[in-house]
């Protein structure tokens, strides 16, 4: 995959072709640990899928594919919780009693993934800086130096906010 990315990268749009059809499975499984429900894991991957196709010569090969891929859909679905909890508050929704969720059959890996979404959203609406760091480490799991540079920051400026990011999140997941 390493090499089909990087004449993907290189304009070959044959390449391309298979990379998207070859990553398309992996990007599904990926955004579902984010998004529990099955629709909007498969919406998040379309919106991945777009953006491997629209900025895949913007992988200049420093990491593995699937490092720049992990980035892509945890940028990209975060992006699609914050619009279903936009069109959550526009336009909300009566749940019949037929429907309403059974606590003791929901996942509680759902559950705790839309906590770490809604921190993330909480992080970037009170600490900006704080986010990569928190989402390169902790969910992409680069290492410390690739989180870093990623980020544009130095090693030691990541780890304190990486540090301080953790603490500050620590509180929202706390299960109650």
């Amino acid at each position: 995959m390493e090499d089909l990315a990087r004449h993907a990268a290189a304009g070959d749009g044959v390449a391309l072709d298979r990379l998207l059809t070859e990553i398309r499975p992996e990007v599904v499984r990926r955004c579902a640990r984010f998004l529990p429900c099955r629709e909007d894991a498969e919406e998040a991957a379309q919106d991945v899928l777009l953006q491997v196709a629209r900025h895949v010569g913007g992988f200049e090969g420093r990491s593995r594919f699937g490092t720049w891929l992990y980035t892509v859909v945890a940028n990209c679905c975060r992006q699609k919780y914050r619009e279903l909890k936009r069109r959550a508050v526009e336009q909300p929704v009566v749940i019949e009693p037929a429907h309403a969720v059974d606590p003791r059959t929901t996942s509680v890996i759902a559950g705790s993934r839309v906590d770490l979404l809604e921190a993330l959203d909480r992080l970037e609406r009170e600490h900006p800086h704080l986010v990569a760091p928190l989402v390169y480490r902790d969910i992409c799991q680069l290492d410390y130096a690739q989180a870093a540079e990623r980020a544009g920051i130095p090693l030691g400026t990541f780890k304190s906010r990486l540090h301080e990011a953790r603490k500050q999140v620590r509180p929202w997941l706390a299960v109650s």
